[in-house]
């Protein structure tokens, strides 16, 4: 767990130095859990924005996207179920007076077990080698049943507990497995209680005539608020999706981990509008869908694993998470939600508006049930950050930092330098970049020596560095260098656009070879 902790400190030490990630008002100390996104941040994170809106949007002729406001009339939230039952399990350390989520509590305890688990399971691999199987070892290892059994234990009484909204049990469950506060090492705990997760304020300048309205937990509801609007208008027919990429704000009870939890964030959310009943189909098609696209990043299968909610929300019949291996463990990425009817329900009775579909097809009038596909940006935006961080020895036994993010969502995708500042190079080199920008974000370094700068282009990430010189001015020829190889080879100036795109294109994730 140190080696983990150790990444995700390089990780934050990277970002902040090479312009990723700033804490949010650092001049005046910082605001917590609160982080501002610099020129590199900003530049990966509308890739990961293109990335998602070009295959929810741009390759699904049923799906179309939406940018609702952040503010809404306040009976949105009611209607959605925020109002009453928004709500986390908080529990308290009395020695320590630190907070914490008592759910995350319990699921950090199984971890714990889990990485025991896994612990063996690589034992047992390196012990027999390719003869290892692994769902056999799971199935018949004492240790591992044992341990498996004891997961499953905890699940049960959790969900039992939450599920029927007994906080006493859930306090019960933490004192029976001992669990103890990370900084007094006691289990001195308060009762579990409710925390509401809701961001309110005030719309009017008068006090006393204003009215309360709230900063939106999800951005779900600025979708299904204008479901009819967007079918009527594109003359949508079941099914279609409505998605929408915004932020969304939360009173978490402990924002934790860099980017991973935050009191302000960003979501990329999908609402598929379907026929009641085919649910489970589609379900399994968005979770395929969605794994697939995670997948294609090139990270590795392993990283990535479905999780199902053991505590379903009131308005769903199956949920899943899409969790990460981050540092810190594997933890939730993205989440597929089978919604049924219940948000344009509560639309309908609320707004007296009539929100049914007419099927043309079976001359039948119903609410039209929503499969959710819902990922945090940010969350994102991390595993991207430090499945790309490695630090590496080379031959001649130096070391460079790179980030090996995928060239489609790299910041920079070119770094163009002259040799030498003279002769005419430098000049050359801008004629270049001038052509080459038009269709891909390019960087000029013409300070120090050609290693250091590709050293510098390495720590953010880019994917070609060209060079120019003086044989450039004879043969019109660049020597490019490879980000992950390093391999260096001599080009046709005019070939470089072709080149260059044929490799950073969003089209090799979404239509891989």
């Amino acid at each position: 767990m140190a080696e983990k902790d150790d990444i995700l400190k390089k990780v934050i030490s990277h970002s902040k130095e090479y312009g990723f990630v700033f804490q949010s008002s650092e001049i005046y100390d910082g605001l917590s859990a609160t982080y501002d996104y610099g020129q590199y941040g900003s530049e990966l994170k509308n890739n990961i924005k293109k990335y998602w809106w070009m295959s929810m949007v741009q390759m699904h002729e049923n799906i179309v996207g939406i940018d609702a406001a952040i503010f809404m009339h306040p009976t949105t939230w009611k209607a959605s179920g925020h109002v009453d039952a928004f709500n986390d399990p908080l529990i308290d350390n009395k020695d320590s007076k630190k907070r914490y989520r008592a759910d995350v509590l319990i699921e950090d305890y199984i971890a714990k077990i889990e990485g025991k688990i896994n612990k063996d399971i690589t034992k047992a691999k390196k012990r027999f080698g390719d003869d290892f199987d692994e769902t056999e070892f799971r199935n018949t290892n004492p240790n591992v049943t044992r341990r498996q059994e004891q997961i499953n234990d905890i699940n049960k009484r959790m969900a039992d507990a939450l599920n029927s909204d007994d906080l006493d049990n859930v306090r019960q469950l933490i004192i029976d497995l001992e669990i103890k506060c990370a900084v007094s090492g006691t289990a001195n705990w308060t009762e579990v209680r409710q925390f509401n997760l809701m961001f309110g304020t005030e719309l009017g300048s008068v006090s006393g005539e204003s009215a309360t309205i709230y900063l939106r937990p999800e951005t779900a509801q600025g979708i299904f608020v204008n479901y009819l609007n967007v079918q009527k208008t594109s003359r949508m027919k079941l099914p279609f999706g409505i998605a929408q990429i915004g932020k969304a704000f939360r009173n978490e009870i402990v924002a934790r981990q860099f980017i991973f939890r935050m009191r302000e964030f960003e979501q990329m959310e999908m609402q598929f509008f379907i026929k009641p009943g085919t649910q489970m189909e589609w379900y399994q098609y968005w979770k395929n869908t969605r794994m697939k696209w995670h997948q294609a990043l090139g990270f590795g299968e392993n990283n990535y694993r479905f999780h199902d909610h053991i505590k379903l929300a009131h308005y769903a019949d199956a949920a899943c998470d899409i969790e990460f291996n981050y540092p810190m463990g594997f933890k939730e990425l993205e989440g597929i939600h089978s919604r049924t009817d219940f948000d344009l329900g509560a639309h309908q009775e609320h707004s007296k508006k009539n929100l049914t579909y007419f099927d043309s097809e079976t001359n039948e009038r119903y609410l039209p049930y929503v499969l959710e596909t819902s990922i945090g940006l940010d969350r994102m935006f991390l595993s991207v950050l430090t499945k790309s961080y490695a630090e590496e020895t080379l031959k001649d036994g130096s070391s460079r930092v790179v980030l090996r993010i995928p060239p489609a969502l790299a910041p920079v995708k070119v770094a163009i330098f002259p040799l030498t500042k003279k002769d005419g190079l430098p000049e050359k080199a801008r004629a270049i970049m001038n052509t080459i920008k038009l269709d891909h974000n390019c960087q000029y370094e013409e300070k120090d020596a050609i290693g250091k700068r590709y050293r510098r282009q390495d720590a953010i990430g880019t994917p070609f560095c060209i060079t120019v010189d003086h044989e450039t001015l004879e043969n019109n020829t660049v020597t490019i260098r490879e980000r992950d190889s390093m391999k260096q080879e001599r080009v046709a100036i005019n070939d470089l656009s072709q080149i260059i795109s044929s490799k950073v294109s969003l089209g090799n994730l979404i239509n891989p070879e």
